[in-house]
């Protein structure tokens, strides 16, 4: 896991035990002009250890969160790099989607491209896609099993589980990565929620702003971060010794 309260599986579950909240005042850039100037950040990211220098400087944070998560699902499955001659590649596959992509590259492209098209990111159209993040994760792997993404807004993660969930019920692979990864939290995606009167405006209290149930609701609260499962068919996990 990535998110606002933790970046791996215990941190995150004792924290949501305890009531943590994870929605803090925007850092990210400077909102003093927009209504809403709150949202879950992930505070203090690193790829140190999970994602080559030369790459982690042109990805879109989508695919950074996404590549750690699912590198970090891996080896509290108890998987690491070593056990890789021991795994059939082909009947491993990726399945993790995003709802909204690479917005901060191709915003960054745009920008870019007001100066000289020589100025843009080479990689701005691949890295921008929902799909690519998957596609590095599985490469990165050498997993050759089924790998696309799933883009349905909110759903998202949940449809790539169960699509992921078929393809071992249905003899396709063995072990899956499934999830999902958003990373919006930048002018246009903030701007863009806020044009659309979604965002709560309770700035002076952001712990309480997100309330869905509230009769007092006045709006959902932004967040950003991965969630990365690795499901595996259950006669394959017990030949591993699975946890």
């Amino acid at each position: 896991a990535r998110a606002p309260i933790g970046n791996n599986p215990d941190q995150f579950y004792n924290n949501l035990l305890q009531g943590v909240s994870g929605i803090t005042q925007i850092e990210a850039f400077d909102c003093s002009s927009y209504p809403t100037r709150i949202a879950g950040e992930i505070k203090n990211f690193s790829t140190d250890g999970w994602v080559a220098p030369k790459l982690s400087k042109r990805m879109d944070r989508f695919m950074l969160y996404m590549l750690t998560a699912g590198k970090k699902a891996l080896a509290d499955a108890g998987i690491s790099p070593s056990d890789s001659d021991e795994i059939d590649k082909s009947r491993c596959g990726v399945l993790i989607g995003s709802a909204m992509g690479g917005m901060k590259v191709f915003n960054d492209a745009i920008e870019a491209l007001r100066v000289s098209y020589r100025k843009m990111n080479p990689f701005c159209v691949p890295f921008a896609t929902t799909n690519m993040g998957s596609a590095m994760l599985a490469m990165d792997l050498g997993w050759m099993g089924p790998n696309y993404s799933i883009s349905t807004a909110c759903a998202t993660s949940n449809f790539c589980i169960l699509n992921a969930a078929n393809h071992i019920i249905r003899g396709e692979a063995d072990m899956m990565l499934c999830g999902g990864s958003d990373a919006v939290i930048i002018p246009i995606g903030l701007g863009g929620f806020v044009a659309c009167r979604a965002l709560s405006e309770r700035n002076t209290d952001p712990a309480k702003a997100s309330r869905p149930w509230d009769s007092g609701r006045d709006g959902f609260v932004m967040g950003e971060g991965a969630g990365v499962l690795l499901l595996e068919e259950l006669e394959h996990a017990k030949k591993k010794g699975a946890k």
